[in-house]
């Protein structure tokens, strides 16, 4: 046996880090791919049904304008997703948890398809664009800043509460103006949420050690918060910017 060989030892860690597949210098990346694998998703879905009017008339009844049943089911189903992922998180393997979020984009995707019937294209892609420059430059900060955003999270996480109180009472009262409050508010809650989250899963990332059964499903969950930050902050401006047909 040379010096060389002799020297060397066996680190079990080296195998757990090829098993497992997550470290902490590859989860934020991992976090954001499965993100923009799901609005890939959504965004194909969106169009698809968008476009065929046959599977359209499944979620819409066009003589009367309406949703179907099969259509008010698909508006309420990503809610239901999301809370079968957050509460079944430490039950769910980590090949459920990510068929289920593969599963919610796709539904999610199918009920953006009513947006595509009420505003215009060029207004959906000028938001998107938007929503994406908005979203990348709140991530940078977020991912860069040396000042601690934990206090303001707990602060935008009220203003959301706020958010959803006023939506639920906006649809009953059905008034243009809370709706325009509501929407300017949510994208400086959304905008704010990302810078947040972001430098979250970063020191969630930083936390990460070799043979951490749970950074898998972590990565689902991190990139279902990013998703929601995205998605939400994309419907906020179209609701303030977008031109109905």
């Amino acid at each position: 046996m040379t010096e060389q060989e002799s020297s060397y030892k066996f680190d079990p860690n080296s195998i757990v880090q090829y098993d497992n597949g997550i470290t902490s210098r590859n989860f934020l990346p991992n976090v954001f791919l499965w993100m923009f694998v799901a609005l890939g998703l959504s965004a194909a879905f969106a169009y698809y049904f968008s476009v065929d009017e046959t599977l359209m008339r499944q979620l819409v009844d066009f003589e009367t304008g309406s949703r179907t049943m099969l259509g008010t089911v698909t508006m309420f189903a990503p809610l239901a997703f999301v809370l079968a992922m957050s509460f079944g998180l430490n039950r769910l393997s980590f090949p459920v948890l990510a068929l289920l979020f593969v599963a919610y984009s796709a539904i999610t995707g199918i009920s953006l398809s009513f947006i595509l019937l009420i505003y215009s294209s060029s207004s959906v892609f000028t938001c998107f664009i938007s929503a994406s420059v908005l979203f990348g430059v709140m991530a940078f900060a977020g991912y860069t800043t040396n000042q601690d955003l934990t206090k303001f999270g707990s602060i935008l996480m009220m203003f959301l509460v706020g958010i959803i109180i006023a939506s639920i009472v906006n649809w009953f009262l059905n008034s243009s103006q809370l709706d325009y409050i509501i929407s300017f508010v949510g994208v400086a809650v959304f905008v704010g949420l990302t810078a947040y989250d972001v430098q979250k899963l970063k020191r969630i990332g930083e936390g990460i050690e070799y043979g951490d059964a749970s950074a898998r499903k972590m990565v689902i969950m991190g990139a279902l918060t990013l998703y929601l930050d995205f998605i939400n902050l994309f419907l906020m401006l179209l609701r303030l910017f977008g031109s109905r047909k």
